[in-house]
């Protein structure tokens, strides 16, 4: 179970309003749930007078505040360019807002690429740290296994997969509880010697590393839970992640429409999942489930939502943001011993 702590009242998280494809209504709808439920005092960045409609009489009864924040980073933006040119956009207001100790973390749907450089160029790598991650919890089933790196670095060394697993492992120990949580690394074999330059590198030394390492995993392995936290390149690490978001939602389509899908022999839709439990499988690789994927490396809290994220998913990722500050994870990852690396 993840960590809790009873000073709930005094955790802010602040949350882009103008982030994501459903911006604003949704993110505000899941603001408030999150409100609601988690008992966490929210920060709704973004346009004032269209949030104050919006939340309108919340504000007041549940603790939410709004940060004014006029301008909006589009997904079609350069980031390096859109970030520096866009002070009052919601992506680097709320950044701002965990540099400045405002906000215990930033939760966006927006643009990854703007959330990711608007965070590294405001808070800085964490000392020690070479390659910040994405770390995205796949719900498999009721532990969640956590896939490191999913898109921040498509290009690593051995080394920087070694620095993905340490920081995996202290998420998980640190946020969801978990003792000595097992590391294994993505290839295409169980075997020591499968897999290109990285891989074999990695192996190597990921064997080395003082982690829980259990050797190679193979993609039908991230299902079955072999390994708690799955180290790769955020190249295939990405890829891995939309294909399983892809098959969520055609899972979780299926589920709700009950459209036929063995073809001639006419098996309705609902009734196959119910019969061979595909329905409860949707569920857990649906990323509403988990919310969003945390920035590790950084001198403060980020979660990165997802871009179709509605109200269910953005209150899923206020939750994980809120234990995340509870936890004060960026310090712990700060506190901790990292292999070091030659910068790259």
């Amino acid at each position: 179970m993840p960590k809790s702590t009873p000073k709930t009242r005094e955790t802010v998280v602040a949350v882009d309003a103008s982030g994501g494809d459903y911006a604003p209504h949704e993110i505000v709808k899941g603001a408030i749930k999150a409100a609601q439920e988690y008992d966490v005092q929210v920060a709704l960045v973004g346009k004032k007078d269209i949030l104050n409609v919006l939340a309108g009489r919340h504000l007041g009864q549940l603790g939410m505040t709004i940060v004014d924040a006029p301008e909006v980073i589009t997904f079609d933006e350069s980031p390096s360019e859109a970030v520096p040119a866009k002070p009052n956009s919601s992506i680097v207001v709320g950044t701002n807002l965990v540099k400045e100790g405002k906000a215990g973390a930033f939760i966006s749907a927006g643009s990854t690429g703007a959330v990711f450089y608007a965070a590294f160029v405001t808070l800085g790598k964490t000392e020690g740290i070479d390659r910040p991650a994405i770390a995205t919890i796949i719900n498999i089933d009721t532990t969640p296994v956590f896939l490191i790196d999913s898109g921040a670095n498509a290009d690593c060394r051995a080394q920087h997969l070694v620095q993905f697993a340490q920081l995996g492992t202290t998420y998980a120990t640190e946020v969801f509880g978990m003792e000595a949580p097992s590391v294994g690394l993505l290839n295409m074999g169980a075997e020591a010697h499968k897999g290109n330059k990285l891989a074999k590198e990695s192996y190597e030394v990921l064997r080395q590393a003082k982690i829980n390492f259990v050797g190679n995993v193979e993609g039908h392995d991230i299902a079955r839970g072999t390994a708690r936290i799955v180290v790769t390149d955020g190249f295939t690490g990405n890829i891995v992640l939309k294909a399983l978001e892809g098959l969520g939602e055609a899972f979780v389509r299926l589920r709700h429409d009950g459209q036929s899908f063995a073809g001639s022999y006419q098996v309705r839709g609902r009734a196959l999942l119910s019969e061979v439990g595909i329905g409860s499988l949707a569920n857990r690789i649906d990323y509403r489930q988990y919310g969003g994927a945390s920035l590790l490396g950084l001198n403060g809290n980020i979660i990165i939502a997802h871009g179709r994220s509605r109200a269910t998913a953005i209150k899923n990722a206020i939750g994980l943001g809120k234990r995340c500050a509870e936890q004060d994870l960026w310090r712990k990852i700060k506190e901790a011993h990292y292999e070091q690396t030659s910068p790259g």
